[in-house]
């Protein structure tokens, strides 16, 4: 099978491409960068392992929880290549959580399997899900949330795995096992079979990001309105 990856939902730009059982892959800056030179180093990619967009069996990218940014730019990227991909035919698109995509990452590098994936949410949150590794595939054991580092719930036994720890140390689980870890697109093709045998890709108009938080700042409007309401002087209390 021949598949393209590319995750962008953190400061680090992560690609793969996989031509039958051969793999080449690449890393960058991610973040606000990722928009412009995603597709450039894609087309790299795909040259180094003699494919192209015509060869292509599907798109795999990072959905989300992560950067907003990161997110958008993943998604329309994908959504674009797949659409045009196939002589213009268009190719499915696959997309997967990153939070999953940590936790394979943390098996792939440190073996583990039970793990509590956490990426940072900035604004003094996280975004976290914990995950089982039981018969050759990952199993959610619980929910995906965005909260204080404070309030992640770590089962006795279990790693936490991604990069938080970096930004919020003690305060993050201080009693557990870390392991940094990132969704790298090595790991979202490691994922990919599983979920394409189970059906999950969709056509490229369907695939969207996966936002937890559904809003991290206000509109001008909304700023300026604040700024007014706050400056407009409070009515005395009215005298009989």
């Amino acid at each position: 099978m021949n598949l393209l990856a590319f995750d962008t939902s953190t400061d680090t730009l992560s690609i793969a491409v996989q031509r039958g059982d051969a793999l080449w892959q690449h890393s960058g800056p991610g973040g606000a960068q990722a928009s412009a030179s995603l597709i450039a180093a894609v087309r790299g990619l795909l040259e180094q392992a003699g494919l192209d967009f015509t060869r292509l069996d599907a798109i795999v990218f990072g959905r989300g929880p992560g950067s907003f940014t990161g997110l958008r730019t993943a998604c329309a990227v994908a959504q674009g290549l797949a659409f045009g991909a196939n002589a213009g035919r268009g190719i499915p698109v696959l997309p997967i959580d990153t939070l999953a995509a940590v936790a394979e990452e943390a098996r792939q590098q440190h073996g583990c399997t039970e793990v509590v994936a956490v990426l940072d949410a900035r604004m003094d949150e996280v975004y976290a899900a914990p995950y089982q590794w039981r018969g050759g595939a990952w199993h959610a054991a619980g929910e995906l949330g965005l909260c204080a580092p404070e309030a992640v719930p770590v089962p006795a036994g279990w790693t936490v795995a991604g990069n938080a720890q970096a930004a919020y140390g003690d305060r993050l689980a201080s009693a557990a096992r870390h392991v940094h870890a990132l969704p790298t697109a090595t790991a979202l093709l490691r994922l990919a079979p599983a979920l394409l045998a189970a059906g999950q890709a969709v056509p490229a108009d369907q695939a969207l990001p996966l936002y937890v938080r559904n809003k991290v700042a206000q509109t001008t409007a909304e700023r300026a309105a604040a700024r007014a309401a706050s400056a407009t002087p409070t009515p005395a209390p009215h005298q009989p």
